[in-house]
């Protein structure tokens, strides 16, 4: 849909199986998916399948702002990488790559067209990095 694609990554200590479980379970995704201390994810439900839908929304701690984050799975190749599409139109996709022991993750994603490259570049990346914190602390 736009010709903008955006690239985060990080590298976690820790096997596939623990980083796609954390990332994909609905009672870890609460605890990590957060780009800031004043945000928090307090619902999300995930229904890892084709065809199945993912939900998440995220809230302002302080109550003024929030908004609800949907999209529906394309392909889904467990502990490997999935692809899904949001409401909007846009896709991403999430890789886990096995490095014996530590897992690489590396997300594309389509870029939206209200806020800048390097806004959503660091917004994704943010909340990445405190998935690599509640993870590793787990």
């Amino acid at each position: 849909m736009n010709a903008t694609e955006i690239t985060v990554q990080t590298t976690i200590a820790a096997d596939t199986k623990k980083v796609w479980d954390f990332y994909t379970n609905p009672e870890h995704i609460t605890q990590w998916n957060a780009a800031s201390d004043e945000w928090h994810c307090p619902k999300a439900e995930n229904d890892m399948r084709v065809g199945g839908k993912y939900h998440s929304r995220m809230e302002a701690k302080d109550g003024s702002w929030g908004f609800d984050f949907e999209a529906i799975y394309d392909e889904v190749i467990p502990e490997e990488k999935f692809i899904y599409t949001m409401t909007d139109g846009r896709q991403a996709s999430v890789a886990f790559d096995n490095l014996g022991g530590k897992t690489k993750v590396i997300i594309n994603f389509d870029a939206e067209k209200e806020n800048s490259v390097d806004m959503q570049r660091e917004g994704w990346q943010a909340i990445l990095d405190n998935f690599k914190r509640y993870t590793e602390s787990n």
